[in-house]
């Protein structure tokens, strides 16, 4: 019988693809609380100054330069497997698909960088790079159809996370034989419930973070090794399953 996996990544696992984390000891918001706020939806619409400093925050972030790890390989994997109920990711790089994950086995809680929306009329998605562009001319970049406010696809505090994703993300824990958790501190909800949903389906746990979670205690398994080793190497485990 195959072991159906459920994979939840956080920032953790693109650190090593140059994408610094938020919250670790070296975290954005760790080092520099004050850029959270570039990030919060009511700021983002109502204040133009830290707007355009957001867009510009977005033009230097670096998964523009980044390039998929050795763990987003092997996790694209499961799917050509066959063993990979869902990939569930809080991440907005896009790194999954660029290390091979199918798109539809990729599930974007937090939205997606690549893509921008207008928040008035709905335009979109087009393309962000596109629109980073323009920021020389125009840094409060709006829609051309009807001058609304651009954003990113990507879920800001004080926003839902996208309905349709989030219940794809439960009925993907509650189908699983094992739910795996990689660089994420699970204290974000509602995605930090999920692996709870898992374990109360039946599922076993494992848990790949360099730093302690509320959810340790409950796992069958803890590994505090490197991603980019430790990931690989759970996955050569399930294909030989």
């Amino acid at each position: 019988m195959t072991t159906r996996v459920t994979v939840l990544t956080g920032a953790g696992v693109s650190t090593g693809a140059g994408i610094p984390d938020f919250r670790g000891p070296r975290g954005v918001w760790t080092l520099r609380p004050d850029r959270a706020r570039l990030l919060e939806i009511d700021v983002f619409m109502n204040d133009r100054a830290l707007r355009e400093e957001g867009w510009r925050d977005w033009r230097e972030h670096p998964a523009w330069q980044s390039h998929p790890t050795d763990a987003h390989r092997a996790l694209a994997r499961l799917g050509e497997a066959g063993v990979l109920e869902a990939l569930l990711t809080q991440n907005i790089d896009g790194l999954h698909q660029a290390g091979g994950s199918r798109p539809a086995d990729v599930i974007e809680l937090h939205g997606a960088l690549g893509t921008t929306s207008c928040m008035v009329c709905g335009a979109g998605p087009m393309a962000t790079a596109d629109v980073l562009a323009r920021l020389d001319t125009e840094p409060d970049p709006r829609c051309a159809g009807c001058g609304g406010i651009l954003k990113p696809d990507v879920v800001y505090f004080g926003e839902p996370l996208p309905p349709a994703a989030l219940d794809r993300a439960v009925r993907a824990a509650e189908a699983c034989d094992v739910m795996v958790a990689i660089g994420t501190t699970l204290t974000v909800f509602p995605v930090a419930s999920l692996p709870g949903v898992a374990l109360d389906s039946g599922a076993s746990l494992v848990l790949v973070n360099a730093e302690p979670t509320a959810y340790d205690r409950y796992a069958d398994e803890v590994v505090r090794e490197p991603i980019e080793t430790a990931v690989p190497s759970l996955v050569e485990r399930w294909l030989d399953a």
